[in-house]
């Protein structure tokens, strides 16, 4: 294939917002299809987002969202690895977007494996009797029960949640994007969400107990 153009890596650089090198690259690998180097981009994201995991963070922002109204918000911790980094527009973006997706979306944790194992139980407990109601044979009613509470983490866990302003993607997805445009590993640290009137719902590792 002929040389990608200029305003070809410009296109998919406004659209992804990877380096031009990055950009380059997938052109050419993907033969200056637009969607398929997007994908590109996207598997090769990952793999550098899954590298830098295991990276110490330090740094970050302390975030908060009131919905208008003023009954509703949100204070949010996301932990970079640097100053700089925290300083960016794309990560005060990220910032900004998941503090608005708590509010809207109200999980209960950050990850699956920080759910309350006493709201784990209380539900399994739920689940079992709706499960057993069924008539159902007990390995049958087993498989009801687990796959409702898989159901129950993702949709109340915050990383595994589907993201509110793109419900084709999770909140993981769009952290390890981020991840991989910024160079640096990214970490969603705590919350806790305000609703007037309501016992307050907080997020971090302390809780999971």
């Amino acid at each position: 294939m002929s040389s990608i153009s200029a305003k070809k890596v410009k296109e998919l650089r406004d659209i992804s917002g990877a380096g031009m090198m990055d950009c380059k690259k997938a052109l050419t690998e993907s033969n200056g299809e637009l969607q398929k180097a997007m994908d590109f981009l996207r598997k090769s994201g990952i793999a550098k987002a899954q590298k830098k995991a295991g990276r110490e963070v330090k740094d970050g922002l302390i975030t908060t969202y009131i919905h208008p109204g003023s009954k509703l918000g949100v204070m949010l911790e996301i932990n970079c690895e640097t100053d700089f980094v925290a300083k960016t527009d794309a990560f005060q973006s990220l910032c900004k977007d998941i503090a608005m997706h708590i509010a809207a979306a109200a999980p209960v944790s950050v990850s699956k494996d920080e759910i309350s194992k006493s709201v784990l139980s209380k539900e399994r407990e739920i689940y079992a009797e709706q499960a057993k109601a069924s008539g159902k044979p007990d390995e049958i009613v087993n498989k009801m029960v687990e796959g409702r509470m898989d159901k129950f983490c993702k949709e109340n866990a915050l990383l595994e949640q589907q993201f509110v302003k793109d419900p084709n993607t999770t909140v993981k997805e769009v952290l390890t994007d981020t991840i991989a445009k910024l160079g640096e590993n990214i970490s969603i640290a705590r919350f806790m969400r305000f609703q007037l009137g309501e016992t307050i719902s907080t997020s971090n590792k302390e809780n999971s107990e």
